[in-house]
């Protein structure tokens, strides 16, 4: 679907904050076919429109599991391959450790490790037919090792460390295909998500300055760059 020289690319986490701006600066790119995926479909349609149609929206909860029936919706048969997936959708719980639930814990997991995993094998056929494959993992440095870390986000902080080492073993197992794989471990940026976590913080970054970054990256890091997690940070609150 994508013209001569553009990218075929999908991006969860689309509704909003840097997944919003990544979509955006990506579709603006010559040639370049954006399907934007998120659950909130009245902000999927409003970003089209901002894109001037250039965005496909793809309203699919990934949450509710069932990765394989995305392979269904009308967005992902429109197109034969994928050059870029870029795992951007993040779940935050913010509470001390012993009170987090099951419930809780399992829906950042879900959202965090377990959505990245089984949507990026639902997708692999797609993958494999593109010559040069990037996959982005949006981590956090709170899931680093020795990075500081911060009380209440226990599960958050965790489940980006098990994204961070998902990242690593997917370049080896797919290193003799055409996929290469990293991870962006970002920093503070101002987003509604940092805001729930750091109330009244004002972060050195917005979410469009992090969008143009990680577009960048996500057009070439493929080049420089497989199984590495990347610590993109001005400062961590």
């Amino acid at each position: 679907m994508n013209k001569s020289g553009g990218k075929t690319i999908l991006i969860t986490g689309a509704s909003n904050g840097i997944g919003y701006e990544t979509a955006l600066l990506m579709a603006n790119e010559p040639g370049n076919t954006v399907i934007a995926l998120a659950r909130n479909e009245k902000a999927l349609l409003s970003l089209r429109q901002k894109s001037g149609d250039k965005i496909i929206p793809l309203v699919f909860d990934l949450e509710a599991g069932n990765y394989q029936s995305i392979l269904e919706q009308e967005a992902i048969k429109s197109i034969d391959h994928l050059d870029i997936l870029i795992h951007n959708a993040g779940k935050i719980v913010n509470k001390p450790f012993e009170d987090i639930t099951a419930e809780e814990l399992k829906g950042c997991y879900t959202v965090n490790v377990f959505a990245p995993y089984l949507l990026t094998q639902a997708l692999l056929p797609l993958l494999k037919k593109s010559p040069k494959a990037h996959i982005v993992h949006i981590s956090s440095v709170g899931g680093v090792q020795g990075s500081v870390k911060f009380a209440g986000l226990t599960a958050y902080s965790s489940s980006k460390g098990a994204l961070s080492i998902l990242t690593e073993c997917l370049a080896e197992e797919f290193s003799k295909t055409n996929i290469k794989v990293n991870c962006l471990a970002l920093g503070a940026v101002q987003t509604d998500m940092l805001s729930h976590a750091f109330p009244g913080y004002k972060a050195p970054l917005t979410a469009q300055e992090m969008g143009s970054y990680v577009s960048r990256f996500a057009m070439d890091g493929n080049n420089y760059f497989n199984g590495k997690i990347i610590p993109v940070a001005l400062s961590t609150p």
